[in-house]
């Protein structure tokens, strides 16, 4: 019996040993970089929201290979893939797209990099939307299986409103704001649109509708008066979206990437992923290339960190700011800082607090702002380093306000049977609860908090922009501009994305024209390993628990605020175009 349990714990420890040697060898297996061969055709697959900063990975072949690419990484393998002469032409497949357009923008202009360098482009579609047929439309040909759907037909903004639910639930929302557009609570105090909403959204719909056209009709060789001609008979069925010179072919994938390796002169087989092409190096000379740091700010801004399981995250926080401004200054590497914003905002003293430390930062490195999809209000607020400032033509961006809400259930508690007495000490100590309506005096003090914070928006923009605060005021009042009308008003001083940024950079961190640039990351990327043996440092007393940070990371974009409660600044809606 003895020898028997000895066998046994034996062979769990040659088990567990061995595992670990296997697992470890995985790793090294995993982090050592690909041999790219001679030449070769390019997959590139785009799918699903296309993240700033990488999500926690296992440092694994398998898992690595399925790690989604950054946006900076999608930059980075399209600029080396035009210029690498190993790399032949490019197979694009975008599939399940829910990336913004100023992110699919920031493809396009890779893609067209990529043709501007003589390599051909074929895009491979499988039931495109308006977005995977926006993005493919800068290839050379289109193709799409012959018993697939083009779903183009145009574009629409649903927005839901809660007022008529609240008022059977016996809820009522108190919310003030400061600007006529600064409308995010009306999605409680309202049933439908209101005027300035509507005039919003429709110059943004106007806008972006106008230049998706303009892109379709510049790729397909169609006036953009005929794309919105097309656009009003869609959907098609696959063959009369070729009638249409939608699509070039009704194609499977496999005949596609044959086509495409024909074309250059290489066998099908011959290609490589986009992942294999980065982490070969391709396209670059680490010994040439200059580093310049790319820093996340993506999610909603809170005062406190929302770490998620392994170390996702999704939100915006002065500590998380803090430390990585303290590693860029540090790093004697880094020529320049490009901060990269992709927030609908939030809290409005963290994002005074985040807009302090990268001010400093701007003392110690060149920074120019580089918006994503999305920069609104706090968003916005955080921009104000007084550096360029750059956005997409499709960025949402302005939303320059404050907003202040509160449930009102004492009419939920009523239809509940629910009673609660309050005993206060204080005039105004009953402000912010739940069982009790704002009083006239109330809603004053508030007021007086709000248009204090508002004004200080102004005034942080005014010293941001070098407008006067006057010039402003006119441009606020909360509401939500499109990234091109930005640019004609003076919100911005640039439109475009990477390239633009990295050349406005150049002559600010003493870069001449022919240096290559490497883009760091920060933060970067973590692995399961990472999380297991060397916690974030947000995961601090400053940070909320696990259980609030699961939520958070489940919500919409602009909701993880309003459940922190306090003056916000953030934007009004959820924009999201289909």
């Amino acid at each position: 019996m003895k020898k028997f349990l000895l066998g046994i714990v034996a062979g769990l420890i040659i088990a567990v040993v061995s595992s670990a040697v296997i697992f470890f060898a995985a790793v090294k297996f995993a982090n050592r970089p690909p041999e790219l061969p001679d030449k070769a055709w390019l997959a590139l697959r785009v799918e699903g929201e296309l993240p700033e900063a990488p999500p926690v990975s296992l440092p694994l072949p398998a898992f690595a290979a399925r790690s989604p690419l950054t946006v900076a990484e999608m930059w980075s393998v399209l600029r080396r893939a035009a210029v690498d002469p190993r790399i032949a032409g490019v197979v694009l497949k975008p599939r399940g797209l829910s990336a913004g357009w100023g992110k699919i923008e920031e493809i396009r202009s890779g893609i067209e990099a990529v043709r501007k360098a003589g390599k051909p482009v074929y895009a491979w579609l499988a039931s495109p939307g308006m977005r995977e047929y926006y993005l493919a439309s800068a290839a050379d040909k289109v193709f799409v299986t012959p018993e697939d759907i083009v779903d183009v037909k145009g574009m629409r903004i649903e927005s839901t409103y809660l007022k008529g639910s609240l008022d059977k639930l016996g809820i009522e929302a108190e919310v003030e704001h400061i600007g006529k557009y600064k409308d995010a609570g009306d999605v409680f105090t309202r049933t439908g649109m209101s005027p300035e909403t509507k005039e919003a959204l429709n110059a943004i719909l106007d806008e972006l509708f106008g230049r998706v056209c303009s892109g379709i009709g510049a790729g397909r060789r169609l006036a953009p008066e005929k794309v919105r001609a097309l656009l009003d008979e869609g959907p098609f069925l696959a063959p009369k979206a070729k009638d249409a010179g939608l699509v070039d072919g009704l194609e499977y994938e496999r005949d596609v990437e044959k086509m495409l390796a024909e074309k250059v002169g290489l066998n099908a087989s011959k290609s490589v992923t986009a992942r294999q092409f980065l982490q070969g190096g391709g396209g670059r000379d680490p010994k040439k290339a200059r580093s310049i740091a790319y820093l996340v700010a993506q999610g909603d801004i809170l005062r406190g960190a929302a770490a998620g399981m392994f170390g996702e995250e999704r939100s915006i926080t002065p500590r998380f700011i803090e430390r990585q401004a303290k590693l860029i200054a540090d790093d004697p590497a880094i020529k320049g800082v490009i901060v990269r914003i992709d927030s609908p905002g939030g809290d409005a003293i963290a994002s005074d607090e985040i807009l302090g430390e990268l001010r400093k930062l701007a003392k110690k490195k060149p920074m120019v702002i580089s918006m994503s999809d999305v920069a609104a209000s706090g968003g916005y607020y955080i921009a104000m380093t007084g550096d360029p400032l750059i956005a997409y033509p499709q960025t949402v961006t302005g939303s320059i306000g404050v907003i202040y809400g509160k449930a009102n259930l004492e009419g939920l508690y009523a239809k509940l049977g629910i009673t609660k007495e309050v005993l206060q000490r204080g005039r105004f100590a009953d402000m912010d609860s739940d069982f009790k309506r704002l009083t006239p005096e109330g809603r004053a003090k508030l007021r007086e908090s709000l248009q204090f914070i508002y004004d200080g928006f102004i005034r942080k923009v005014a010293v941001g922009r070098r407008k006067r605060a006057s010039e402003i005021e006119a441009l606020a009042q909360g509401r939500v501009w499109i990234g091109a009308h930005a640019r004609q008003n003076g919100l911005v001083d640039e439109v475009g994305g990477l390239d633009k940024a990295i050349d406005l950079l150049r002559p600010r961190a003493g870069l001449r024209a022919e240096d290559q640039v490497r883009l760091v990351l920060f933060p970067g990327q973590r692995t399961m390993l990472d999380e297991l043996f060397h916690p974030s440092p947000e995961a601090d007393s400053g940070s909320v628990s696990s259980e609030a940070s699961l939520l958070v990371r489940q919500l919409p974009p602009g909701v993880a605020p309003w459940l922190a409660g306090g003056i916000l600044r953030v934007m009004p809606y959820q924009l999201s175009f289909r």
